[in-house]
């Protein structure tokens, strides 16, 4: 039996098939898949939510459709241009409205399928499943309804799919938790009221009710000192911020020996998300279930970090942001400043472990990053005693120019003028008296020559049951 047959023998069975209570509903379902209303409608709801895994998974999921929607109606029904089936054997009950485009393959599947398979890759599974669910009846609803042949369902499933998977072409799924080394907490560390944990707060984010016996300290001038005091006489030291405030928070924790509750309330949290913590909520039922775990901290020059240091064009970005922001706004700062940095930046001269470079832009991590490219984004390890250093040099702009075309690109890895390594510490020498080191988004000038290094002592923090 030719497939053409065996697409109509199957329309046929389910244009006769009479499913109690779908006869209502699936015909609605179908309509209001028209236009991809309601995967934007259900990425609203998403993005809505706060849940930072959410919000990711409605932009991929966005992403996704805005690929397989234009591929399949403007592209690949204009190439087979299949005629609609006939609906003499389709109750008129089902049938709204039927379209007059070619059929092959199904729009409403494609879109469906492609917001479905790209969500999937960074939401739960409880979020996950009810969407594929729902996505599954939509396909099902055009043959139901008959508006599709299966297989004009089946090809645009499976062109939903490939876009969605293709997402990870332009932007790389975020990972789960790093792996930490976990330890057994002890009884008096924690408590269901927070006694004995001393809050750090950078953001107005009100913690009151929810640990009522915590003792709460509003962040002022002298951060350091403040956190200083904090610590030593804290049982837990939990801090309220950004990377940078949670980097010093870390300083503090290590020299009094107690450990570190990161609460998520800055604007990138690199940090704790690589713990597995993106909400206020994780980050509490981190604390009460008493999980622990041990992690690197990266040093320079005594100072500690724990995402990533550089020196070069990025830490001239940090500082011209920083000064924008406030009449721009924290990313249309970034943009400007990024643009100017671009066109002026030059390359900074320096030794490395005593080989000279000229280095345009350097990144060090704290740990092994394993995203490809300048700058690091996610780690599988956060306790390997390692730094990831990756350097750009460029002699001259067509030089940075090529480089700066391969970061577009995302194949930076393949340029000459990229180098990436893994080491316990580096030096860096400088002929000048100080040299501008970012680190965890905070800006100074460090005293030559500069050291990179892990810290002795490994620093003990709060992660959710599934990390590591």
């Amino acid at each position: 039996m030719r497939l053409t047959e065996i697409d109509q023998d199957a329309f046929d069975r389910v244009a006769a098939a009479k499913l109690t209570g779908l006869e209502f509903v699936l015909p609605r379902l179908s309509r209001v898949a028209d236009h991809g209303v309601l995967w934007f409608g259900t990425a609203a709801v998403l993005g809505a939510s706060g849940r930072p895994a959410h919000r990711r998974g409605a932009l991929r999921g966005l992403i996704a459709l805005s690929m397989a929607s234009p591929a399949v109606n403007l592209v690949g029904k204009q190439i087979f241009r299949r005629r609609r089936p006939r609906v003499n054997l389709v109750p008129k009950i089902r049938i709204h409205r039927l379209p007059t485009s070619p059929a092959f393959p199904s729009g409403h599947t494609a879109s469906a399928a492609a917001f479905a398979t790209a969500l999937a890759m960074e939401v739960p599974w409880k979020v996950s499943v009810p969407v594929a669910a729902v996505a599954a009846a939509v396909g099902f609803s055009r043959v139901y309804t008959g508006a599709h042949y299966p297989g004009d369902v089946l090809a645009g499933a499976a062109s939903g799919v490939a876009a969605g998977l293709a997402t990870r072409l332009l932007w790389p799924p975020h990972p789960g938790p790093a792996h930490v080394a976990r330890l057994t907490r002890t009884a008096e560390e924690v408590t269901p009221s927070g006694e004995g944990v001393v809050v750090f707060a950078n953001t107005d984010e009100d913690l009151t009710e929810l640990l009522p016996d915590a003792e709460f300290i509003a962040a002022g001038d002298d951060i350091p000192g403040q956190l200083d005091a904090a610590a030593a006489k804290a049982k837990v030291l939990a801090v309220c911020g950004g990377d940078g405030t949670v980097g010093a928070a870390a300083d503090a924790a290590l020299r009094h020996d107690v450990p570190l509750l990161v609460i998520p309330t800055g604007t990138l949290n690199h940090f704790s998300r690589a713990l597995g913590i993106e909400t206020v909520a994780e980050a509490l039922d981190a604390y009460r279930n008493g999980c622990l775990a041990k992690v690197d901290v990266g040093m320079v020059n005594g100072v500690p970090f724990l995402n990533t240091a550089s020196f070069g064009a990025y830490t001239e970005l940090v500082d011209r942001r920083e000064k924008l922001e406030n009449r721009l706004g924290k990313w249309p700062a970034l943009a400007v400043a990024a643009a100017k940095v671009l066109h002026r930046a030059e390359p900074v001269e320096v030794e490395i472990d005593g080989e000279p470079r000229r280095v345009w832009l350097a990144f060090i991590g704290n740990c092994s990053y394993q995203s490809r490219g300048a700058a690091p984004t996610w780690r599988d390890d956060l306790d390997d005693g390692l730094l990831d250093v990756r350097i750009i040099e460029a002699g001259d702009r067509l030089r940075r120019l090529r480089a700066l075309s391969a970061v577009l690109v995302g194949h930076l890895h393949l340029s000459r003028e990229y180098e990436h390594w893994q080491t316990p510490s580096l030096r860096l020498d400088y002929e000048g008296r100080t040299l501008r080191i970012a680190h965890d988004g905070e800006t100074r000038d460090t005293a030559a020559p500069v050291v990179f290094e892990k810290h002795l002592t490994r620093l003990r923090v709060f992660v959710p049951k599934a990390a590591g």
